[in-house]
């Protein structure tokens, strides 16, 4: 399986280019609007196609990449199902998988950060049939866990939303086996967290024993301090929010000025 983390500074993000070169197809996960040419490129020195475009959500924190990389490749968009998003795209069920090559990307619904809200579970068949890693998202980071305000709306308050988390995490998540890889959507300097670490990368394991967001033992006590202390919200965060809703190219220029 060919993997590579892409990381943007500006806004602290990360994001996954993956996929088969043995059958000749790659996906890319959670795409950043500014790393566009460096997806193409990575993947055309590989000689292999974008055949897939996923976001484990909606973000709100920065423009997304996936219509363009659409345009570009002709690749399908993934979303998870009620995404609320107003172009072409194919809605991920809870448990459903993706197939790029020997390479399968198994979602896991985990709202909380936000309604609509996915990790996926990767495993590479080359290897073995037992997953390898997860891209977690905004649901789990390396040293928190996602912050449940951004998409809080209506019937949705932050409250009900930092309830869903934490059944996310600790029903979802942390059953997953101790050895697999963490691989989050932000890193430190995010506003998506509290006190992230600079390391992009982690265990379900080492989160498990240092996580502070995970040491709580009812949803009430994780509630209460997964709302203490939150970050200013994002710059333009309605604006964002309603470009990668529409996926419009003009829309999204307009979002980052």
């Amino acid at each position: 399986m060919y993997f590579r983390q892409l990381l943007n500074d500006t806004t602290a993000c990360a994001s996954y280019l993956l996929g088969c070169k043995s059958r000749g197809q790659f996906a890319v996960v959670d795409p950043h609007v500014d790393l566009v040419d460096d997806y193409m490129a990575l993947a055309e020195a590989q000689g292999v196609p974008i055949a897939a475009v996923l976001e484990t959500h909606v973000q709100a924190d920065h423009v997304s990449g996936l219509p363009a990389l659409v345009e570009r490749t002709g690749a399908t968009a993934y979303l998870p199902a009620g995404a609320g998003v107003d172009f072409d795209h194919h809605p991920l069920a809870d448990g459903e998988t993706v197939e790029i090559g020997d390479t399968k990307l198994q979602a896991i619904a985990t709202p909380g950060h936000a309604g609509a809200h996915h990790a996926y579970l990767v495993t590479d068949r080359a290897r073995a049939d037992d997953p390898w890693m997860l891209l977690s998202g905004d649901a789990l980071l390396v040293g928190d866990a996602g912050r449940p305000d951004l998409h809080a709306h209506g019937d949705q308050t932050v409250e009900q939303m930092a309830r869903q988390l934490y059944h996310s995490l600790t029903e979802r998540l942390l059953t997953l086996p101790d050895h697999l890889l963490v691989y989050p959507a932000h890193y430190s300097g995010s506003v998506c967290g509290r006190g992230l670490s600079g390391h992009p990368a982690s265990t379900i394991g080492f989160e498990r024993r240092h996580n502070k967001a995970l040491q709580f033992d009812s949803e009430q006590a994780f509630g209460d301090a997964i709302v203490q202390d939150i970050p200013p919200t994002p710059a333009q965060q309605q604006r964002i929010v309603a470009a990668n809703r529409t996926g419009s190219g003009d829309v999204q220029k307009r979002a980052q000025t």
